[in-house]
């Protein structure tokens, strides 16, 4: 099947579409945009450049990609939203371009499921195989790790990192990091235990989640303060892959940990 696009959509002159794509009524896609091999783009959304979007996405309607950061800094510098393969982009997804000031590109990576509504605003980094559900809301700066799961309306301060395969329950508020594994709910935000069912259809097994949850407890629940808890945690993590990894990234946090 070769690429269509259907009479009532409007496409740049400028704009790049890979092979097998597909344009529906009314969408508009703007200049300096790359649309990569079999992506779909339903009616009536909207992609602003400059963006580049990889293979095999699926932008439903009414979805607004590329548009300007919402930054009062902003002033028109050259920045970019840079989507990667596989993404589910749902109606009314909001996702906006990088700032000049916070590193110039917002990146989504692969195999993700931006529900209906979600927003990813300015600077944002998305991993991969990631779900945010109805209305998530990621503010400027934000990083998301691998296999996290945003409940429906959970909102990100700016800057706030969330590690990998963590979860957060819906309506949760967080305004601090989220380590990898780690279940918070609430508003605002406290930890709530691991996600070991999220773990479980992973593949990890019971000696990695064993150590995971030991991890968590002396982090959380041993009443040690987090100086302690690291030294504990570099002991546990000679043996354990996964808590340094828990490790590094509180070692890398640079606002407070939610905790």
């Amino acid at each position: 099947m070769s690429t269509r696009i259907h009479a009532s959509a409007i496409v740049d002159p400028g704009a790049q579409l890979g092979e097998r794509v597909q344009v529906g009524p009314y969408a508009v896609i703007g200049a300096d945009v790359q649309i990569g091999d079999d992506c779909r783009i339903d009616a009536h959304a909207i992609v602003y450049g400059p963006t580049r979007i990889g293979q095999r996405n699926h932008i439903h309607s009414h979805a607004v990609l590329g548009g300007d950061p919402q930054d009062k800094k902003f002033a028109g510098e050259h920045t970019e939203l840079v989507i990667g393969d596989d993404n589910l982009i749902r109606e009314f997804c909001t996702l906006n371009r990088g700032t000049g000031t916070g590193g110039g590109v917002t990146r989504v990576g692969n195999d993700n499921w931006l529900l209906a509504y979600v927003h990813v605003a300015h600077d944002c980094i998305v991993g991969n195989h990631c779900v945010f559900s109805n209305n998530a809301a990621l503010a400027g700066h934000v990083v998301v790790g691998d296999h996290v799961i945003l409940g429906g309306y959970t909102l990100l301060h700016q800057f706030c990192r969330i590690g990998d395969h963590a979860f957060t329950a819906m309506n949760a508020k967080i305004n601090a990091d989220v380590p990898p594994f780690v279940l918070v709910g609430g508003n605002y935000a406290v930890p709530r235990g691991i996600n070991s069912e999220g773990l479980k259809r992973r593949g990890f097994d019971a000696e990695r989640i064993r150590a995971i949850k030991r991890a968590y407890r002396l982090v959380y629940t041993s009443g040690l303060s987090l100086a302690e808890a690291k030294d504990e945690l570099a002991r546990v993590a000679e043996d354990a892959p996964d808590v340094a990894d828990m490790l590094a990234f509180i070692d890398d946090s640079q606002r407070s940990l939610l905790r």
